[in-house]
């Protein structure tokens, strides 16, 4: 692991990790997996997780913030995101910030999908909430290049090493011009 600083344009210092060498991928986030998720993820991609700022306001401050980190990490980096840090990512697509492919797990629902432009996979879990499952698809639909996968017997703590052969899959395909 190494560790990456970079400074927000209000002068905030954003502390990264990044695990591995590869095709870059940004975690959004810190959910409880993310870290396990990233050790998995490291074996083929070079990962950077990163801890939001959150706050009253700060869609908008986030955005910019994952933007600098796109920036940093060479552009065009996959994006990865669960719950809010789904929504987030996908609100970066559709604000015009450069990712690359969106993977999300059961994402909050975020505006403007039809303006992403990326490939997005949204996955959720087969023991999740009806309603969960059902945004989760309802947002697969709403963006032009989306798709959508259930990961039987998941809930929204979703077990990293599950998750990891999904995503290395859909990035996969993303490298290879997908």
């Amino acid at each position: 692991m190494d560790s990456v600083n970079i400074t927000a344009q209000d002068g905030t210092r954003i502390a990264c990790e990044r695990y591995g060498e590869g095709p870059p991928v940004i975690l959004v986030g810190a959910a409880a997996g993310e870290r396990a998720l990233a050790g998995l993820l490291a074996r083929r991609f070079s990962v950077v997780l990163y801890r939001r700022r959150g706050g009253a306001g700060a869609v908008e401050r986030e955005i910019g913030d994952l933007a600098l980190l796109l920036e940093a990490v060479g552009g065009g980096a996959a994006v990865h995101g669960t719950a809010d840090g789904a929504g987030l990512a996908l609100a970066a697509a559709a604000a015009g910030v450069p990712v690359g492919a969106v993977s999300v797990y059961e994402p909050s629902y975020a505006d403007g999908l039809g303006r992403v432009h990326a490939r997005v996979l949204v996955v959720d879990g087969g023991s999740s909430p009806a309603g969960t499952r059902r945004a989760a698809r309802t947002v697969a639909a709403a963006v032009p290049r989306g798709r959508h996968r259930t990961l039987t017997g998941q809930t929204h703590e979703v077990a990293p090493h599950v998750l990891a052969p999904v995503l290395e899959q859909f990035l996969d395909e993303e490298v290879a011009g997908g």
